[in-house]
């Protein structure tokens, strides 16, 4: 399974919590003689040689389902004038179309090498390709939404953030009304807001994490919300869509009086 780089990492987690990012119109399949890792970019992700013919050549995949989006159709290469760097072991997804342009936006290994000598016609065949989201913490939702809007330059806008309380353990396939959120005692969830706009807010996204620069603070409750034992992110006051979660914080009850707050850096939403 191939995954997304670390600078796509942060394109998509301040696409969700602050600045858009424009998905490229088209893109395009790198071959490379070794790994690239989470940090290639485009002129360090050892590509093949830029000799014998090479080219970088555009890439299309199907519609995301399941967490997954995979390569639909043959993508041929030229035909080669001399033998390439060998052996093809790994392949990456850039936005350039041209030797060591762009940005790398994902990578990941053939199942078996290729060597391509003078006057081979590569060819990577339908379903060798493809971009995952492993499970826990990023609903099945927004992995689809995120993974057609880079890879199928499908329009997925920046959403508004409301953290909400949930007092049952949160599921990938779990939406705004499905989640076992806290009930009555005046509770609401709380919005945060984009880095520079009204507090609470988000900070800018570094290392793969976006956390909150200001505290969480929601409203005191009038009667026992029971005990949290995992936040969510939801892209609406009420009902809407699941957008991340955690469930591995400390559980807390929280008693008629009590005011919930996460404190300043509490709330981590990372992707790696």
């Amino acid at each position: 399974m191939g995954s997304i780089t670390d600078f796509l990492e942060l394109e998509l987690l301040d696409h969700i919590f602050n600045a858009s990012y424009t998905a490229p119109t088209n893109i395009y399949l790198v071959l490379c003689t070794a790994d690239p890792t989470d940090a290639a970019t485009g002129a360090s992700c050892s590509e093949t040689a830029n000799s014998g013919g090479y080219a970088r050549t555009e890439i299309t995949v199907g519609v995301a389902a399941s967490r997954v989006v995979t390569q639909d159709a043959d993508v041929e290469f030229p035909q080669a004038t001399g033998d390439w760097a060998l052996p093809i072991t790994d392949w990456c997804i850039a936005d350039g179309d041209t030797y060591g342009a762009g940005n790398i936006l994902a990578y990941g290994s053939f199942a078996a090498s290729k060597d391509i000598l003078e006057n081979d016609t590569p060819k990577v065949s339908s379903g060798e390709v493809n971009v995952t989201f492993s499970a826990g913490e990023i609903s099945d939702f927004l992995a689809n939404e995120l993974l057609d809007h880079v890879f199928n330059n499908a329009a997925y806008s920046s959403p508004d953030t409301y953290v909400g309380l949930c007092t049952a353990v949160i599921a990938d396939d779990d939406d705004g009304d499905t989640v076992t959120e806290v009930s009555g005692g005046s509770y609401a969830r709380k919005q945060v807001n984009i880095n520079g706009g009204a507090s609470p807010t988000w900070d800018i996204a570094a290392a793969g994490i976006v956390d909150n620069t200001h505290a969480v603070t929601f409203v005191t409750a009038t009667a026992s919300w029971g005990t949290i034992v995992a936040p969510g992110v939801f892209d609406a006051l009420t009902s809407g869509n699941l957008l991340m979660y955690d469930n591995d914080m400390t559980d807390k009850p929280v008693g008629d009086g009590d005011t919930a707050e996460f404190a300043i850096g509490a709330l981590d939403m990372q992707m790696s």
